[in-house]
């Protein structure tokens, strides 16, 4: 990991398109690097244009892949890397079955094979393009032959974007490893879950493609809560432990309670959820998981908290994810303690 001081830092761009050009300016005079976008409410994509215009760095964290192809894929991470100048990274994730299949009406199958033959995908073609070569890929869930010359935009003069996907268990994370450039860790994470789980994968993946941490970037995000005031204080603590209480009753994320002792808590969320009582959900997670999972206090304690988890992963990049709208003096004050010497 690169010197402290010098560690990116970027957020989540939380609103629609005919919005995301004034968010980015007061994302980026905040003091964030660059900003991402998840597949929400609105298109994962489209906000980060006017986002790439204003000098931010630019990612998906995550656009689910299963329900594009490779080539819409390949489209899409092309014209960012492009409209950005460089400064664009296609972030993928699988998301859950259920909502592949009833809230997409995609096919849900073998994730990680899956996942993986979909970035090398991705890849060839976008290779293809910069290079020239034919199209010319064969997998278990894509044949992809045919690419005239009329449809190809030719060679990026920024080069090809870099690829990252994000994972929670070991196996998917291994392959990340050995496949990507790049792992998404998602917020939902502990210093536990990191060094017992996350980070033994990581170096795993790595180890059977033959690749070295240097070939590989870590981008980590954690959950925010930072406050100077009482007021500022609850509206940022109930923002978190909702946002927790949501990840932790899914069933893909239960690793990370194993990690911490908490295991039993991701079936009653679940229960929960289902049994539509929202409302509930958050009362269900005690202030000692919240800490571990969260980066609560002042701007210098939650700065001093995301630098020791920053460092714990070996992060290249640090996702700063806040559920609720934060004051933006009191993120500026947390990002300037983070830069600080020693933090």
């Amino acid at each position: 990991m690169s010197d402290q001081r010098a560690l990116p830092v970027d957020t989540l761009l939380d609103v629609p398109l005919h919005q995301a050009a004034e968010r980015s300016r007061e994302l980026r005079d905040a003091g964030f690097d660059g900003v991402f976008t998840f597949e929400g409410p609105h298109d994962v994509f489209l906000p980060l244009v006017p986002a790439a215009a204003e000098g931010l760095d630019v990612m998906t964290n995550i656009a689910v892949a299963f329900p594009r192809s490779p080539v819409h894929l390949a489209h899409a991470a092309y014209d960012l890397h492009l409209a950005s100048r460089g400064r664009f990274r296609l972030g993928l994730g699988t998301q859950i079955k259920a909502h592949v299949e009833r809230r997409y009406g995609a096919v849900w199958s073998r994730p990680v094979e899956r996942m993986a033959e979909t970035l090398r995908a991705v890849r060839t073609v976008l290779d293809c393009w910069q290079t020239g070569e034919r199209l010319d890929f064969h997998g278990d869930f894509f044949d992809l032959t045919l690419m005239p010359p009329t449809l190809s935009p030719g060679p990026n003069p920024y080069g090809t974007p870099p690829l990252l996907a994000g994972g929670v268990g070991p196996r998917m994370l291994r392959m990340v490893a050995a496949t990507a450039d790049g792992l998404l860790v998602h917020p939902f994470n502990t210093d536990a879950y990191l060094r017992g789980h996350l980070l033994p994968s990581v170096e795993a993946g790595l180890a059977e493609a033959g690749r070295t941490r240097d070939d590989f970037a870590v981008v980590l995000d954690v959950i925010v809560a930072a406050a100077r005031t009482e007021e500022e204080h609850e509206r940022a603590v109930a923002g978190a432990r909702a946002m927790v209480a949501f990840y932790g009753s899914t069933p893909a994320y239960r690793p990370v309670l194993e990690a911490e002792g908490y295991g039993d808590l991701q079936p009653e969320l679940h229960a929960l959820v289902k049994a539509g009582r929202w409302a509930d959900i958050p009362a269900a997670v005690d202030d000692t998981l919240l800490h571990r999972l969260v980066a609560v206090g002042t701007p210098t304690e939650a700065a001093r908290i995301l630098g020791e988890r920053a460092a714990l992963a070996g992060a290249d990049r640090l996702g700063f994810y806040l559920p609720y709208r934060a004051d933006s003096e009191c993120v500026a004050e947390v990002l300037d303690a983070l830069r600080k010497p020693g933090t």
